[in-house]
């Protein structure tokens, strides 16, 4: 009974897409808002009209230069990535490291006892240990990827004093638990002259914060409700969370029975929480399709000729869908499907070269 109970817990804890960013055990949470207004749009439509071209070209010769920096510092920055595979936010932070060129070790950490990181006080993944000197813990996966990244652009200061720029701030949710919020996490700390070579037109930095926060606050939060949508999908989606995850025999048999009974169920109520259409599917259309459309069809992607972090974010999030009904349907009925494969292949090369 005991292993059952334990099943039970990952079934509603750590189930791989609970949307409590970041991953208890296979879940990710959000906090806020997320999407944008006509009117922004419009705003941001004019800068690229007025000289956002110009804009876009020197951001994509910035990435890369960006590119090599990464290179020289990849071997000063040791790297080791506490992750459940099947979390969405441990997805977003593997394909930051991974565009980037930032080689790193990954340590899968069991959903039900978590022994992988007793050494913390942090209970939730991703956790990215990180030594340039000396051993630092990043927690959040929008934190780590914003204080690497300004790791990676500015020399001015060491990556210890970049991840004090992200302080922790406790809060208490309605239901009365004290969780830790993260209030400038979409931001990168850099001086004046760093941002405009980064973003050389302001609305870019705009933009790419704002679909960041998206793809944490609503994006995520359409994961579940889809992969758990019937009984069929959730098995599916169980049987895929154990193989690639790190269980025992036992209880990995207990989760993918247990868990998918209990998620199928626990998915109708994050539908209502999130107020979601009875077809959850139009819901995640819907949420992709309006992501194609911010890209537009003269970008290849949000960040130019080369991803951005509202990219690498999106991407991170989606990925964790495939070889699943709700990805595959997905694929077919909306746009998203060019941005996807370009996505694929621009991180596919990274790796390749290192």
């Amino acid at each position: 009974m005991a292993t059952a109970g334990r099943a039970w817990r990952v079934a509603v804890l750590l189930s791989p897409w609970r949307l409590r960013a970041p991953c208890r055990a296979y879940g990710a949470a959000a906090g806020g808002g997320g999407g944008g207004g006509g009117g922004r749009r419009l705003l941001l439509g004019a800068a690229f009209a007025l000289g956002g071209g110009t804009g876009l070209y020197l951001a994509a010769q910035h990435r890369l230069r960006e590119h090599s920096a990464a290179e020289l510092l990849a071997g000063d920055l040791q790297l080791t990535l506490y992750q459940y595979k099947t979390c969405p936010f441990c997805s977003k932070v593997r394909a930051f490291l991974d565009y980037h060129g930032l080689p790193y070790e990954i340590v899968e950490v069991n959903p039900i006892m978590r022994k992988e990181i007793k050494f913390s006080s942090y209970r939730k993944v991703p956790i990215l240990l990180a030594n340039a000197g000396s051993t630092l813990q990043l927690n959040d996966s929008s934190v780590i990827i914003s204080a690497i990244k300004t790791y990676l652009i500015s020399k001015r200061n060491s990556l210890e004093e970049i991840v004090s720029f992200y302080p922790p701030m406790k809060t208490v949710t309605d239901q009365g638990k004290e969780v830790f919020e993260y209030g400038n996490k979409y931001w990168l700390m850099l001086d004046e002259k760093e941002t405009k070579r980064v973003y050389p037109v302001k609305e870019v930095r705009v933009e790419e914060m704002k679909w960041r926060k998206w793809a944490d606050d609503w994006l995520v939060h359409l994961i579940s409700p889809n992969v758990y949508r019937t009984p069929r999908e959730a098995f599916a989606s169980f049987d895929y969370i154990v193989r690639e995850g790190k269980f025992g025999t036992v209880e990995g048999f207990f989760a993918k029975y247990m868990g998918a009974i209990a998620m199928f169920f626990i998915s109708k109520r994050l539908k209502k929480r999130h107020h979601l259409r009875d077809d959850v599917r139009q819901d995640l259309y819907e949420a992709v399709d309006e992501w194609v459309k911010a890209i537009g069809k003269h970008r290849l992607f949000m960040g130019g000729n080369q991803p951005n972090l509202a990219d690498l974010a999106v991407y991170g999030v989606l990925r964790v869908m495939e070889g699943l009904e709700a990805f595959d349907d997905m694929m077919v009925h909306t746009k998203i499907q060019p941005w996807y494969q370009r996505m694929e292949e621009v991180i596919q090369k990274a790796e390749v070269a290192v």
